[in-house]
């Protein structure tokens, strides 16, 4: 856990120092952080309503990944702008959280409408994404910081869906791997939920605990 941390944490960095130069430019225009997060909520829907509403076709498909590294970059955007351009705020705060959870839900959700892929699962998997979440938040209730522990985050579970979608949309068929890859995603998530519960108590029982 402390390697992939560690791992994510480097790949972050870079990710932000390529980044950099586009959220200076957004900020000199008068970009908010908060307007970044809802332009990407607001695209979030678009690509989840693409695939609901053409769930045989591929073209939705071979959109997700693409909007899934754009949306990376757009939640790296609004923290940049929140932190190094003073623009930190409860309300954003709020917009960040609820917008994650809502973008997850609705680029996640359609995949219940394609053929082939277990739809109690993935709505299974929507739900335990948002208690996972749920939880990483009200760590800083009963803790003081904000939970982010693996094995299944947000960027896996991004990973994960952008890598169903583009096997899908190369006209790989789901059965017989979809079924048991899903069940995998739902074990882990499992797993994360426990495991954020598990370090938020140690927290609190531990105030000085960091990890």
């Amino acid at each position: 856990e402390e390697v992939r941390s560690a791992c994510i944490e480097t790949f972050k960095s870079k990710f932000q120092n390529l980044l950099r130069p586009i959220c200076k430019a957004l900020a000199n225009a008068g970009v908010t952080a908060n307007q970044v997060t809802i332009t990407a909520l607001i695209l979030s829907f678009a690509v989840g309503a693409s695939i609901a509403l053409n769930p045989t076709q591929q073209w939705p498909l071979y959109l997700l990944p693409l909007f899934l590294f754009i949306r990376m970059a757009l939640n790296a955007i609004d923290g940049m702008l929140a932190r190094e351009h003073n623009q930190k705020s409860d309300l954003g705060m709020i917009l960040n959280e609820v917008g994650d959870v809502l973008a997850d839900a609705s680029l996640y959700l359609p995949f219940a409408l394609i053929t082939g892929l277990n739809p109690i699962l993935i709505i299974t998997i929507v739900i335990l994404s948002i208690t996972s979440e749920f939880i990483g938040v009200l760590a800083i209730q009963i803790g003081k910081q904000r939970r982010y522990d693996g094995p299944f985050g947000k960027s896996d579970r991004a990973f994960a869906f952008g890598l169903l979608a583009l096997l899908l949309a190369c006209n790989i068929p789901p059965t017989p791997w979809a079924t048991p890859a899903l069940s995998i995603a739902t074990f882990l998530l499992v797993i994360t939920n426990i495991n954020r519960a598990k370090k938020s108590l140690k927290q609190a029982n531990n105030p000085t605990t960091q990890n």
